[in-house]
């Protein structure tokens, strides 16, 4: 978790407040307890939502003068450069090429001209290979490239394929190959496709939107994916505190019942895999394992909108929705952005606050902070959060305190491990016996042991420094 002092631990935003005061008691008590009654999981937190860009329709950010295009923009090999410096493309062209199954290629997101293939800054610190593309802003910007299919004249084996092609990944942070998630190991069996309308994290209001105004186009690539898998029914999970996204897609699901949507009571990390797993069939993903294991593939619902999108235009992946939000901008809302625009035209189009400040790419629970403006959009950004101060301003003078044993971590952890005894492992850098007996690797960073630490302790921290030298160990092994 990314602590700031525009991220505070109030119970509701300001907007609930002013609609809870709008109620009667009796409403809000019948409110209360639907809420409560609605599947979940064990343990979790209530931070502060502060979703107050969830009623802003989706806009278009104009597009910058250049685009950086980094070539990993997701998990697994980085795509391959297929244009030269000076060469002219359009927009939807492929620029790279996927090296290998998991991987995806990238299309040009703008018609211009290839500066060059560069080192350039990565949300993650080091510089990273990059395509470089001066925009052509005396062009109409349409798209040009692409060719409709039919995607019912496609097998199974096709239609992954076709997917890959997209170059979709998951949108909702994690940037997973889609089409990796399509395609089964070796004994498992997907029975239903569970499809993620969850975002719990704080601030983001992407999902929201497109499941308001992309409703057709969700529901398309629902189907895309009930195919690919060999799924026979579809959950869709929305977290209750957007029930006009419910209703929405309620009303654009097919008769013959494949499709259900369901609210879901509203607590972090609700969105998380396994919680949403949990939540909504009852089933458990083992310990190190997948969710097709217990015949479960998830999706997250702008991942496939998209699909629902480009797949019939046989096109590719060139933007995505961003929630563009905080105390220090000054029109905040939901963009349409084209991927490989630098973080500063965003901000600079849009307006900040002046002053140091600090910028958190994704959510403010398992989001990162970027020390460089320079950074650009990718496939995983779902999110750009602008805070007045830096994060952890407010502990500032607050020392990280001996743990008192007061069990809070324990109560929040989502999969029931042992934070406070991970932490004081990692303490005495015993990390073999953290991932052994105490399930390390199990745990997703979601924050909510940090959040509640009445100690300051960062766990979290504590856990990736772990995780991190034992990858090491066993890269050097």
């Amino acid at each position: 978790m990314l602590p700031d002092s525009g991220f505070d631990g109030e119970l509701a935003t300001t907007q609930d407040k002013n609609h809870a005061e709008s109620l009667t008691p009796g409403d809000t008590l019948t409110m209360g307890l639907l809420s409560f009654f609605r599947p979940s999981f064990h343990h979790g937190i209530h931070p502060a939502q502060h979703k107050d860009t969830g009623d802003a329709p989706i806009r278009r950010l104009p597009f910058a003068e250049r685009l950086v295009i980094p070539l990993g923009q997701h998990i697994g090999k980085p795509a391959r450069p297929i244009v030269h410096r000076g060469q002219e493309v359009v927009r939807g062209e492929p620029i790279a090429e996927a090296d290998g199954f998991l991987s995806v290629p990238i299309h040009a997101p703008a018609t211009g001209t290839i500066r060059g293939i560069e080192l350039a800054p990565t949300a993650r610190g080091p510089k990273a290979d990059a395509i470089l593309l001066d925009v052509l802003h005396g062009s109409s910007q349409e798209v040009l490239y692409g060719a409709p299919q039919d995607l019912d004249a496609l097998s199974r084996e096709e239609l992954v394929r076709a997917v890959q092609e997209t170059g979709m990944v998951g949108l909702g942070g994690a940037a997973f190959p889609t089409h990796a998630k399509m395609t089964m190991p070796d004994g498992h069996h997907v029975d239903t496709v569970l499809v993620n309308g969850c975002e719990c994290e704080p601030y983001l209001t992407t999902d929201h939107r497109v499941m308001l105004e992309d409703t057709e186009n969700l529901i398309k690539g629902v189907r895309i994916a009930m195919r690919a898998t060999g799924a026979e029914r579809a959950l869709i999970g929305v977290e209750d505190n957007k029930m006009d996204a419910v209703e929405a897609i309620r009303a654009k699901l097919p008769a013959d019942d494949s499709m259900t949507v369901h609210a879901l009571r509203t607590k972090y990390p609700q969105g998380a895999e396994k919680m949403v797993i949990k939540a909504l069939t009852g089933r458990e993903v083992p310990s190190g394992g997948l969710p097709s294991a217990v015949g479960v593939s998830v999706f997250n619902v702008a991942s496939l909108a998209q699909l629902g999108t480009l797949m019939p235009r046989g096109q590719g992946l060139i933007e995505r929705v961003v929630t563009v939000t905080g105390p220090a901008i000054e029109r905040p809302g939901n963009y349409l952005v084209p991927l490989g625009t630098p973080i500063r035209f965003v901000l600079d189009t849009l307006g900040r606050e002046s002053g140091p400040g600090s910028v958190v790419l994704g959510g403010p629970m398992m989001g990162s902070a970027i020390a460089s403006l320079d950074v650009p959009v990718t496939k995983g950004t779902s999110g750009i959060l602008v805070f007045r101060h830096a994060p952890g301003a407010e502990h500032l003078g607050r020392q990280v305190q001996p743990c008192i044993k007061c069990g809070r971590c324990v109560e929040a952890c989502p999969l029931s491990l042992n934070p406070s005894q991970l932490g004081l492992l990692a303490a005495k850098r015993e990390y073999d016996a953290m991932a052994e007996q105490y399930h390390l690797f199990d745990c997703f960073e979601c924050g909510s042991c940090s959040y509640v630490c009445p100690s300051y302790i960062p766990l979290v921290q504590y856990f990736r420094i772990a995780k991190a030298i034992l990858r090491e160990r066993s890269a050097t092994r």
